[in-house]
């Protein structure tokens, strides 16, 4: 595969210095928003949501309904209604993700786009406090605000790295900012469900209340701590922004500028072709996550309290991973550690398939090895694209980057569910997600990085 740049095209100008406060504020924003994915997305939305839907349809909220509810006059079970939710957020996040990444680009007040995507999101998680009864339609429509707009500060987020630190910096960088959402998520989820476990009486409204007002605490976490970096990070304007100052239309700039990107990415195949593995191995790594619960539950037959410690193992021994992996990155760089933790998860994989039912230490022991490679791969995988982006379009091209984030999260469970179908066995289910990590690995064992990042016009770190 053929470079269409060359070493002489290479930028050599150092980024912009940044102080240690502006590095913190950078880090705590994970902090801020891992409050989300943990307490929302992973734990009470679903099972809440739910239940509002089955009163919607005329269910008891803990009963085992076969209902019907209407959306826009759409037939939806009450069990699918959730997930098509965010199916349809995915989708939509498709197309806003590299838009928001090319305004980033352009605009002289990169902040600001970081604070109205995250305060839209904070604002319409607390709005969740409304969605009582059988207001499902409501919470359908603040959770699609609520991920959207999660989606899109995270590239915001993401775009400010590469000023943040020169080459050999990035990788300590993204790993210490990971390492802190992990910590954050977990201390708040660990709040609320010493909450729910003290004061839950058993009744069905007393549960949903506990639900919802863990959910609200989510967003207004989320909201209270985005108040530091958006007080510590400074602007780092592109050339572009700079030249265009705040003159012209960003937004229709930025949708000018992203139709030149898709025509110019082409010139960089190596990217593309890093784009490529993450987005097989990572998908391997999300189906993990997703399906974990369902394989505890259903094929282990582990209890509910099983499934909440082991999430909390999960996200605390992330923190530490997230750390340690960094560390080992600093040593024989960031390429190799990613390759590392892909055979790693390979491991899990096969050790998952081998556990045995009714056994909760097992599982939890494994929960704690998913923990300590998690944070890392993701972690070092966010930093190694830092180094294949060209110089000021850091935010166009993490719109990319998070759509092969979330946009093809569908792949894993459709493989698991197709080979479930078959088999008839969670097991089976689980061994054939082995494809996307050893996949994954061949490709990024394929890209040439060091090559791949003079391609791109950035200096190479000093070990990959």
């Amino acid at each position: 595969m053929a470079e269409t740049v060359t070493p002489a095209a290479q930028d050599d100008t150092p980024p912009p210095a940044s102080t240690r406060r502006e590095r913190t504020g950078w880090y705590l924003y994970d902090w801020a928003n891992s409050a989300f994915q943990t307490t929302v997305i992973v734990v009470f939305l679903g099972p809440y949501l739910t239940s509002v839907t089955k009163m919607a349809a005329g269910c008891a909220p803990d009963a085992d309904c076969t209902a019907y509810v209407y959306p826009l006059g759409v037939k939806v079970a009450v069990g699918s209604y959730y997930p098509y939710l965010i199916s349809l957020s995915v989708l939509l996040t498709v197309f806003v993700l590299p838009v928001i990444g090319a305004i980033a680009d352009r605009s002289m007040h990169k902040k600001r786009l970081l604070a109205g995507a995250a305060f839209t999101g904070a604002f319409a998680t607390v709005g969740m406090v409304f969605v009582t009864g059988d207001r499902y339609l409501l919470g359908g429509a603040l959770f699609m605000v609520a991920n959207i707009a999660f989606g899109a500060a995270i590239v915001v987020y993401n775009s400010f790295l590469p000023q943040l630190g020169g080459p050999d910096e990035r990788d300590g960088i993204s790993s210490r900012g990971w390492a802190l959402g992990y910590l954050g998520g977990g201390l708040l989820l660990a709040l609320n469900l010493v909450v729910v476990q003290s004061f839950d009486d058993g009744t069905t409204e007393r549960t949903l209340d506990l639900a919802r007002w863990s959910i609200v605490s989510a967003g207004v976490w989320w909201a209270v701590f985005t108040l530091f970096p958006l007080r510590w990070l400074r602007e780092h304007p592109t050339a572009a922004a700079l030249a265009a100052g705040d003159r012209g239309n960003v937004l229709l700039d930025g949708f000018r500028q992203l139709g030149r990107t898709l025509r110019e990415v082409k010139a960089y195949p190596l990217t593309l072709f890093f784009l490529l593995a993450f987005l097989v191995y990572n998908d391997g790594i999300q189906t993990v996550i997703t399906l974990a619960s369902v394989y505890g539950t259903e094929e282990l037959g582990l209890g509910q309290s099983t499934l909440i410690v082991t999430i909390l193992l999960v996200q605390f021994l992330a923190f530490g991973g997230a750390l340690g992996l960094g560390g080992l990155a600093a040593r024989i760089g960031a390429w190799k550690t990613v390759l590392l933790s892909l055979v790693l998860w390979t491991a899990v994989i096969v050790a998952a398939f081998r556990l045995p039912a009714e056994a909760p230490v097992p599982f939890m022991v494994l929960g704690a090895a998913i923990g300590l490679v998690l944070g890392g791969s993701q972690a070092l995988s966010r930093s190694l694209f830092s180094q294949l982006i060209p110089a000021g379009k850091e935010g166009e091209y993490y719109g990319f980057y998070e759509i092969s984030d979330k946009g093809t999260s569908w792949l894993g469970p459709a493989a698991f569910g197709l080979v479930f179908q078959l088999t008839n066995s969670y097991r089976v289910g689980l061994v054939s997600l082995l494809i996307f990590f050893v996949v994954g690995f061949l490709l990024l064992l394929a890209v040439p990085m060091r090559r791949a990042i003079i391609a791109a016009g950035n200096t190479p770190p000093r070990v990959l």
